[in-house]
């Protein structure tokens, strides 16, 4: 079982900057992907980025410029770093884990934070 809990989130400008963390508990998870999602009220949960174990990185496309992935592997913990925010990142923002390869879809995330969230405001 892992647990993840997320940090970071908050009120910013347009064109601001948050780190978001997640700290990973309860197993290691030096081989799991690590991934944010973020979703808005009435709209599906959409997949923002996802690191492996290696560090291999994917971005959605709505953020590909402007937000980074990072892990720590000694501290369990994956960061996401999102640079000249747009009104449009408002949202709460979850962090997952998986075994395997990179994916993009929901579902095929085993475990889940509480999520965090994120406004940007105009």
């Amino acid at each position: 079982q892992v647990s993840l809990v997320e940090s970071g989130g908050g009120l910013v400008q347009v064109g601001g900057s948050l780190r978001l963390s997640c700290a990973a508990s309860g197993r290691t998870v030096s081989t799991a992907v690590m991934g944010w999602f973020r979703q808005v009220p009435g709209k599906e949960r959409e997949f923002v980025a996802a690191v492996n174990w290696s560090s291999i990185r994917a971005y959605g496309d709505s953020v590909k410029g402007r937000f980074t992935i990072s892990r720590d592997n000694a501290k369990n913990t994956v960061y996401l770093q999102m640079n000249s925010l747009k009104p449009e990142d408002t949202a709460v923002y979850y962090c997952a884990a998986r075994e395997g390869a990179i994916v993009t879809s929901t579902i095929r995330y085993d475990y889940w934070g509480q999520g965090t969230q994120v406004t940007v405001s105009s």
